[in-house]
């Protein structure tokens, strides 16, 4: 009764208007965070460094094969390059300054011998999480990250002896060993792999290990840095492209296609992240707004019913009640087009290549509730004043 007395005046012209706003705002808010978060985390877990990070090298011309220009980099170039603004930061790539060989020193898998190229790089980028990457002199083998080609090549090498293949599991557990050499000495270490990349096309090795090498079997030349690793800031990755043009720099082809979509992808639902929260504030600002003029259509209702003993409490729990229950159920079907969403672009996705992780994201849905959350004390808070007004 006291319900269809309160909303007997309603425009519900303006109500309608404001509930498709906040509908679609919901809608597009949690869409845009969702896939603004997966994007983000594209390729994490595959590959060894971090997001929107790549391992850059100067490109190599003819005047670099005639020694007339250098192909490392110095302390200063790398201080320049960090100090760019769309630049989250730079660090060196350490290689071996030494001569060194990998091969196989199990009984059951036939030896292979290979001279190899060895680097580390810092723990921070490293993905592959392990107690076990530390070394010190005396340890029992040496930890690595194999190159996933390596083991491509080794597979095809077992292969074409009548061997079967290992998998990485198996590979794993295969023993093999270092032989670290100069013109005076000589020595073997062994070593075991403990996981996979395949974004670097080295083997890498703990930095204290690295240290050891040249330190004890460099041939007395200065260390150079040939390649260095850059991360950029998120949706800034245009910027870092043409940092490395203007810089004659260069990255792997695969690295740079992943950070330019995902940058590109990024900047989208940024965009309609941005557009989505408008909408958001816009409406439920519609709605306080009809809230208000709904409370002044009905002045005389109210102060009337406040007169004839009605507790202001009482009738600013109507209004709440009442306001309360329309975002509620605008954001409920929100979710539920989110979800359909989320399966047609999830879909869509896969079938473009981009393999985005399909679990929800909590933040998505955290959005949503702080956003419910800031309209149901706005409601109050307006309706109290409103009553409070006319007592």
């Amino acid at each position: 009764m006291l319900s269809k007395l309160l909303f007997r005046n309603q425009d519900k012209k303006q109500l309608v208007i404001a509930i498709v706003g906040a509908f679609m705002g919901i809608t597009f808010l949690v869409t845009s965070i969702h896939y603004l978060i997966k994007v983000n985390e594209f390729g994490e877990g595959a590959d060894i460094l971090g997001p929107n990070t790549i391992i850059v090298q100067k490109k190599v011309s003819s005047s670099s094969t005639l020694r007339l220009t250098k192909t490392d980099f110095s302390e200063r170039e790398i201080q320049t390059i960090k100090q760019e603004k769309f630049i989250a930061d730079v660090q060196p790539v350490i290689s071996n300054n030494f001569d060194v060989s990998f091969e196989t020193a199990d009984p059951m898998v036939p030896r292979f011998r290979s001279d190899v190229f060895i680097q580390t790089l810092d723990p921070e980028f490293l993905d592959v999480k392990s107690s076990k990457w530390h070394w010190e002199e005396g340890d029992e083998f040496v930890p690595i990250i194999l190159p996933r080609d390596f083991l491509v090549m080794l597979n095809t090498f077992m292969s074409a002896q009548g061997i079967p293949q290992v998998s990485d599991e198996l590979a794993m557990d295969i023993k093999f060993k270092f032989t670290l050499s100069n013109e005076t000495g000589k020595e073997w270490v062994d070593a075991r792999i403990i996981g996979f990349t395949n974004e670097v096309a080295s083997i890498l090795v703990p930095e204290s290990f690295m240290t050891y090498g040249n330190d004890k079997y460099a041939k007395g030349k200065d260390q150079l840095i040939t390649q260095v690793m850059i991360s950029g800031k998120e949706s800034e990755f245009g910027l870092v492209e043409e940092l490395l043009t203007k810089r004659g720099l260069e990255s792997k082809n695969s690295q740079m296609v992943v950070g330019r979509l995902k940058s590109m992808v990024g900047t989208l639902f940024l965009v309609v992240l941005g557009i989505s929260i408008i909408a958001v504030f816009v409406s439920g600002l519609v709605l306080i707004q009809y809230m208000q003029l709904l409370m002044s259509r009905n002045a005389y209702e109210v102060r009337t019913l406040l007169r004839i003993g009605y507790h202001p409490k009482t009738i600013i729990r109507q209004f709440f009640v009442y306001f309360v229950k329309v975002f509620g159920i605008v954001s409920a079907l929100a979710l539920l087009i989110f979800f359909l969403f989320k399966y047609f672009l999830d879909n869509m996705f896969a079938s473009g290549g981009l393999y985005i992780d399909t679990g929800l994201s909590y933040q998505s849905i955290g959005a949503l509730i702080v956003a419910y959350g800031i309209f149901t004390y706005s409601s109050y808070s307006s309706a109290k004043k409103g009553i409070f007004k006319e007592y």
